[in-house]
């Protein structure tokens, strides 16, 4: 049960001052997704957005969260509470999919809620979320950037926390999506101030005295109240100067940090806080190291509980930072009165940071000092792990900044520069470094060079690298005999290879068609890479292995798979603020899995964050594999324009890319056969099964979905006796290779052969055991997305010879049945390639009494995205793009009275 006083705004308080030049910043504004107001505590954030809230028009939910709130599926739950108390009991179907849904499916329950709230917001709603800084759990963040990142028209967040929160704000501060009000903003100013001594604290001061807290403080409420109260007590109303008077000019913010805080404090706080002003983060180990003292804990918990500018990054306790400037105005001093202290006292952290895997921040560090010859033992040591952990892009800076010379003369370091640009997909840049590197490796050697054995050593990650730029050009026997070679020299030595060996030995066998080779090579790449803590290298391997377990009909054992590795991921690459790793293998075989059980919002979910990948620009096999995925879903929804689209845009980018791919990509153009069919474009389909070369695809799998097409296209000509003998060969070898998928719609389509040759009673029995195998993996849209004669026999199978829940649910997402034609209108059987199934046809008719969405949700009692979906598959059934088209062409097909 969730705590409704959780969705009740603060009561207000009437003195209160109003700000004007704030509440303008939180003001609506066209493309505006979220307002985060962010400042320590007392710093008046939750009154200034509660008098906001007291001026909308739109409906405002309102959600406090505590520490308790820190856990993914209690915080939706409270999200979608606060959504309904405000007035949206619409979105209770959320509300119980959250509850519902496995927790690495929050994300489909999340894209339900963007649907629905698109549905259901009109002219928008505004969502505030205070003390967001109580939410650690970085799958939280992830999952409410993904929600701003799809936010409905007219919604808007307003975060409030004392913390910046770890969301990709910067990026979307370059999109104009964020207002932002941070402590500078928050700061009164002088007519404020005089108002808040006035209004708010009834201090009947004189306007000297409150000029001159204002300035002592800028602006700073917590520190103006605490000056009034002294005045109060009897400083300055004698006429005398105060102790410590503030000069008549203007001074910077670290001025009065220093002045009237840095010494204000005892002198072991005041050394505390300029020996820890070099660290960007602070934790007790670390302070302890930096200060050579044992105390530290007990230090940083004195400075949070006086709020000394002192800002904790967790709820335990453990991390802080202090604000900025403080910061600033701490590391100034320390550069005024004891310079060199600095570089020891900043080597002590970098120390301690390497030591306990903080590479970044150390990094940070050493760049910060300069010190080039530490930073480049440092990459030498750790920046193979970062470049495979996703890194590449920082450590090509890092190995930029430099000095001229560092990088040629070190082969380790030479070699980091390759592997970053490989990652990078800069591979033009890459044989002329090698090429460097051998010459520099062969200088060493001749010269018996110290370090002549590691330079030896290194030939395995260039032969390696090699092996990944033969599979570029398609010289798969380069690429295995380089790959053996690291295999047989891989022991001896010292750098963590087998899991980038391993994947791509998966890749050749892969590129091979021996699917259970590559998924015990997968496998191993996986396993080495978790043990070498490479998460691109584990993802990569792992996205590729699901894709294959899917496309061998292993859909549970892929899922599997994918949900395993994304845990494995998300464990041990945490850091909100970094972009999430994706594997296009990975969400692909997501999209395909859910796109097979109709599980259509789910797929959605996981095609979403790839349509990133395409716009901003990706290796253009990945690019490959997002748009083939991006089409199989279209043509599942029926929009079969966007499914050619997203087919021709892969097409050309094979053509021009082909030799950076370092794979087989999927069939292509038999999938737009496929959906030529499912347009009427039987000429365009039938220019391709003349035109089609099956004996080029090197990968069976591809060459499996050619000859099934050309079937499919051969049934449709008419012509299923040329069919059946495609297909007979094709039944053994599929069950040989276990590619049961494959296998499955050979059956399938064998089937719709028999029956349309007249001998569906031959049929039934192949079309049952196609059934039997798909009923085990909950394979439901390869025979939807089957013609209208598959669906005739699905719908003659008894309930004895099958599954009966599995065939029940199936036949429940086959169109309706449809009688034949009569002879006197044929442009209705041309004109409609698929019949309309039963919802379909209400929505039709619905849509013809002039119902809107809702009101169409609300007479068939369904979700508004389930109308949403019904008129998609509608337009692409009847060609169309609008509901008048619609309409129109339904009366000329005389679907409507």
């Amino acid at each position: 049960m969730l705590l409704t006083t959780k969705f009740l705004r603060p009561a207000a308080d009437a003195r209160a001052v109003r700000r004007e030049r704030l509440l303008q910043i939180l003001q609506r504004r066209p493309g505006k997704r979220l307002d985060l107001v962010i400042g320590p505590a007392g710093f008046g954030k939750t009154t200034l957005v509660n008098q906001w809230c007291a001026d909308q028009t739109l409906p405002v939910a309102w959600l406090s969260l505590d520490e308790n709130d820190d856990d993914p599926r209690r915080f939706w739950q409270y999200v979608t509470g606060a959504l309904i108390h405000a007035g949206f009991a619409q979105l209770e179907p959320c509300q119980k999919a959250f509850n519902t849904y496995a927790s690495h499916e929050l994300e489909g329950a999340i894209t339900g809620l963007i649907n629905a709230l698109v549905d259901s917001a009109g002219e928008g709603l505004n969502l505030v979320i205070d003390d967001y800084h109580q939410i650690q759990d970085p799958d939280i963040h992830r999952q409410l950037a993904y929600l701003i990142g799809y936010l409905p028209p007219g919604m808007t967040v307003v975060l409030i926390s004392r913390t910046e929160p770890d969301l990709p704000v910067a990026k979307w501060r370059v999109r104009q999506w964020v207002d932002d009000i941070h402590p500078q903003l928050l700061a009164f100013s002088e007519d404020e101030c005089r108002r808040f001594f006035n209004e708010c604290m009834a201090l009947d001061l004189s306007e000297k005295e409150a000029h001159r807290i204002w300035k002592k403080t800028e602006g700073w409420v917590a520190a103006m109240q605490l000056s009034a109260l002294s005045q109060r007590d009897g400083v300055g109303h004698d006429g005398t100067p105060p102790p410590n008077p503030v000069p008549e000019t203007s001074r910077q913010i670290n001025d009065y940090i220093l002045s009237e805080i840095l010494d204000q404090q005892p002198q072991a706080v005041a050394a505390f806080l300029l020996d820890t002003a070099c660290c960007l983060r602070l934790t007790a180990s670390l302070c302890n190291v930096v200060r050579e003292s044992t105390d530290s804990q007990a230090m940083l918990e004195s400075l949070s509980q006086r709020n000394l500018f002192l800002i904790p990054l967790d709820t335990r306790d453990e991390w802080f930072r202090y604000h900025d400037l403080f910061r600033e105005a701490l590391f100034q001093r320390l550069q005024q009165t004891q310079p060199e202290r600095i570089q020891t006292l900043q080597s002590r952290a970098v120390t301690w940071f390497l030591e306990h895997d903080h590479i970044q921040e150390a990094i940070a560090q050493l760049v910060q000092l300069q010190d080039w010859e530490w930073l480049a033992g440092v990459l030498e040591q750790h920046g193979n792990n970062l470049i495979h952990g996703g890194f590449h892009l920082p450590v090509l800076d890092w190995l930029d900044k430099l000095p001229d010379g560092t990088v040629e003369s070190s082969p380790r370091l030479s070699m980091l520069r390759i592997w970053g640009h490989f990652f990078a997909n800069r591979l033009d840049a890459i044989e002329p470094r090698l090429e460097r590197l051998e010459d520099l490796l062969d200088r060493r050697v001749a010269d018996s060079h110290p370090d002549a054995e590691g330079a030896l050593a290194l030939q395995s990650e260039m032969a390696l690298i090699r092996s990944y730029l033969a599979r570029t050009r398609s010289d798969l026997k380069s690429a295995a005999d380089l790959t053996q070679q690291v295999l047989r020299d891989i022991d001896h030595t010292q750098i963590p290879l087998k899991s980038v060996t391993y994947y791509g030995l998966g890749l050749d066998y892969f590129g091979r068609g021996d699917l259970p080779a590559a998924e015990e090579a997968l496998q191993s790449a996986v396993s080495h890479g978790q043990i070498e803590r490479k998460p691109s290298t584990v993802l990569s391997s792992g996205g590729l292995l699901a894709w294959i377990q899917f496309n061998r009909g292993q859909i549970e054992q892929a899922l599997e798979s994918c949900v395993s590795i994304r845990k494995w991921i998300d464990r041990h690459y945490t850091d909100p603020k970094q972009p999430k790793l994706i594997s296009c293998w990975q969400n692909c075989t997501l999209i395909e899995i859910y796109r097979e059980r109709d599980e259509l919002e789910l797929a959605d979910t996981h095609l979403a964050p790839l349509m990133s990948h395409l716009e901003n620009g990706t290796e253009p096999g990945q690019h490959v594999i997002i748009q083939y995925a991006r089409a199989r879903l279209a043509f599942t929804r029926g929009d079969y324009g966007l499914a050619v689209q997203a087919l021709d845009d892969a097409l050309s980018v094979l053509e021009r890319r082909r030799e950076h791919i370092v794979f087989e990509p999927p069939n292509l153009t038999a999938l737009k056969a496929r959906v030529q069919l499912a347009q009427g474009h039987t000429e365009a389909a039938r220019e391709w099964l003349e035109a089609r070369h099956p004996d080029r695809f090197r990968n069976p799998l591809n060459a499996e979905q050619d000859t099934i097409t050309a079937a499919r296209v051969l049934i449709a000509l008419g012509r299923p006796d040329e069919a059946t003998p495609l297909l007979t060969p094709l039944r053994l070898s599929t069950e040989t290779g276990q590619h049961h998928k494959h296998l499955i719609e050979v059956l399938t389509v064998y089937a719709d052969a028999l029956a349309t040759e007249g001998k569906a009673q031959e049929a039934l029995p192949v079309l049952s055991e196609a059934l039997k195998r798909a009923a085990r993996e909950q394979l439901y849209r390869t025979f939807v997305e089957e013609s209208p004669q598959v669906h005739s026999l699905l719908r003659q199978m008894s309930r004895q010879q099958v599954d009966g829940a599995f065939l029940e649910h199936l036949l429940e997402l086959l169109p309706a049945s449809t009688p034949s034609a009569a002879p006197s209108a044929p442009s209705r059987a041309e004109g409609l390639v698929e019949p309309l199934s039963a919802r379909e046809t209400e929505v039709l008719e619905l849509i013809n009494e002039g119902l809107a969405n809702k009101e169409i949700a609300v007479r068939m009692d369904v979700a508004g995205t389930t109308v949403k979906a019904h008129i998609r598959n509608l337009y692409g059934k009847l060609q169309v793009k609008s509901r008048t088209e619609a309409l129109a062409r339904a009366r000329q097909l005389e679907l409507l009275d």
